[in-house]
């Protein structure tokens, strides 16, 4: 969280799985989505892949530098390479997600 808005993107474990990131469809602000919507999609050399938002609300800011080099998302996935910011509809939804020591061991076994 960033104050009142959310920051969504992918994690290391994401990026190392998918290689080097060539594209990312990134989407329009004001859009409304709902949790585990489709909001985007990231193209790699190997593969393409959805992204799904895990939180309802409504997309308030997009990362253009992503859109400009998709490689930040390789580089820097837990900072610069960030994909959209949304400002939730849904406060139990963010406590229902996985904090980074849940999600490790989750990311071993996958």
């Amino acid at each position: 969280m960033d104050g009142t808005n959310a920051i969504v993107g992918i994690t290391t474990h994401a990026q190392e799985t998918l290689g080097d990131i060539v594209f990312v469809e990134l989407p329009a602000l004001g859009t409304t989505v709902m949790s585990g919507e489709v909001a985007g999609v990231v193209e790699s050399v190997k593969t393409a892949a959805d992204v799904f938002s895990p939180l309802s609300g409504v997309i308030t800011e997009v990362n253009e530098s992503l859109r400009a080099d998709p490689s930040l998302a390789n580089s820097d996935p837990l900072a610069t390479g960030w994909f959209f910011k949304l400002a939730p509809s849904n406060a139990d939804e963010f406590a229902a997600l996985m904090d980074e020591a849940q999600y490790l061991p989750f990311s071993q076994n996958a």
